[in-house]
């Protein structure tokens, strides 16, 4: 027998007359609908998210013409960004961009969300992002008492606030929302000691996260020092040909390697080697240094649900946040054994995206492991023992590391770098032992630390549904 799997629910004459005569299924939103019953259904009485008689005020800023330039001490950094662990900027703009730049500076204790594309994206704004230039592009959310700054957070991330975020009235899902739309969203309102609990456990997952980024900085700074490198901005690599108006330069057959894309051999890459020799660490490529480097074939995915037949698969992006929304997963039972062999990760991984945004890299965290999170095939597998996997990934998230992995890029169409030649990237090894290990303690220690981070709010999340959410009158 066929499970019939058809979504259904009534819908009242007075509700298609309020949208105007409207039939199409997704105005009347079956989830949103269920959402809004859950929260009429709460023990506790609603208030408004934002307005005169709501938890917190919002706003944003009115669209403006950016001057981009390529460096300057004014980094700008996009919405889909808010999520990201340890956000790097890929654009900077001029001071002559007319516009109030200070003002789009965020500030500690706000509330972030995207409002437009990938809407209802939060984060709270700690040390991490405080000051941060930031697009306009985001609704900036000032709670009106700190304590329900964790408590709107919280709220934000579950699948019952999600849902009523991103529908109007009726249940349509709607593209983009203003300030003035948080007035429509409704959040139960929950006794202080509650909401004072849930604040305490987001508020503290978040300081878990600024401390591992300032490890992590740490450890980059005892790196480079021991490598005596400077700023990358202040390195001066030979210059371009002056005889000619395109930029050009010479290479010599020795040091041609079978490639012949320009990309391979910009004087820049060739600068940070010669930096890496006269620093005295013996340089040896990724594959002499790791057990083996892997990337997953090409595959026909097959999606279920939910979690209970499937595994969370996370995407090139969703690897940069701590907290992904996990939205697909993979069917147990045809993926099993692509899942055990090749799919999944484990504990001190190093994952390096390998298109799109190519050369962004992880370490993966505990909770990847303990929870059978799989990544997709576009990010290859570094297997490396735990004693250089730290070093390896603070080595990599420095701006010489991030250059000599774009260096192996490949592709005329799509830019990509695969295992083979991730592995010839050169990687300096230290002849101080205990500077090796003191680097990568250090990288390690803020691994763990996002994993608790990732628990902590992961209980704060339980207690809004258990505690609030799903409490009947």
């Amino acid at each position: 027998m066929v499970e019939n799997t058809l979504k259904w629910t009534l819908i009242h004459s007075s509700e298609i007359e309020k949208t105007k005569f409207r039939f199409e299924a997704s105005v009347f939103n079956i989830e949103a609908k269920k959402a809004k019953d859950d929260i009429a259904k709460c023990k506790y009485p609603s208030v408004k998210l934002c307005g005169t008689d709501g938890l917190a005020n919002a706003h944003h800023f009115g669209r403006f013409k950016r001057v981009f330039v390529e460096k300057s001490d004014m980094p700008i950094y996009q919405p889909s960004q808010i999520l990201d662990i340890k956000p790097k900027p890929d654009k900077f703009i001029s001071a002559k961009t007319l516009t109030n730049i200070n003002a789009l500076r965020v500030k500690e204790n706000q509330l972030l969300l995207t409002c437009s594309g990938s809407i209802g994206k939060c984060t709270v704004v700690t040390k991490t992002l405080a000051n941060l230039i930031f697009s306009h592009d985001l609704i900036r959310i000032e709670a009106k008492v700190k304590e329900n700054i964790g408590f709107i957070y919280t709220y934000l991330q579950t699948k019952t606030g999600q849902l009523i975020l991103a529908t109007n009235n009726y249940g349509a899902v709607i593209q983009h929302i203003e300030p003035e739309h948080l007035e429509n969203v409704t959040i139960p309102n929950a006794p202080e000691n509650i909401r004072k609990s849930i604040h305490d456990k987001i508020i503290n997952s978040f300081a878990l996260r600024d401390d591992s980024n300032k490890l992590i900085d740490e450890a980059e700074k005892l790196l480079l020092d021991a490598l005596n490198l400077s700023e990358f901005d202040k390195l001066k690599p030979k210059k371009y040909a002056d005889n000619t108006d395109i930029q050009t330069y010479t290479v010599g057959i020795d040091l041609i390697n079978d490639r012949f894309d320009g990309s391979y051999h910009l004087p820049i890459v060739d600068k940070i080697i010669d930096c890496l020799l006269d620093s005295g660490a013996t340089i040896l490529p990724l594959k002499n240094i790791s057990n083996k480097i892997t990337m997953p074939g090409i595959f026909k995915r097959v999606y279920v649900e939910d979690n209970e037949s499937g595994v969370p698969f996370l995407g090139t992006s969703d690897i940069l946040e701590l907290s992904p929304n996990v939205g697909k997963f993979l069917s147990k039972k045809h993926h099993k054994v692509l899942i055990h062999k090749e799919l999944a990760v484990k504990e001190n991984m190093v994952l390096i995206t390998d298109r799109g945004t190519i050369g962004n890299t992880i370490l993966v965290p505990r909770y990847y492991e303990e929870l059978n999170w799989t990544v997709s095939q576009n990010v290859i597998r570094v297997h490396i023992e735990n004693k250089l996997a730290g070093y390896l990934y603070v080595f990599f998230q420095s701006e010489y590391g991030k250059a000599l992995i774009k260096r192996e890029t490949y592709g005329a169409v799509i830019d990509m770098i695969d295992p083979e030649n991730a592995g010839r990237i050169p990687i300096p090894i230290l002849k101080d032992e205990q500077k090796i290990k003191e680097i990568n303690d250090l990288a390690l220690k803020a691994n763990e630390l996002r994993s608790e981070a990732y628990y902590l709010e992961q209980a704060a999340i339980k207690q809004m549904n258990e505690e609030v959410i799903f409490v009947t009158k």
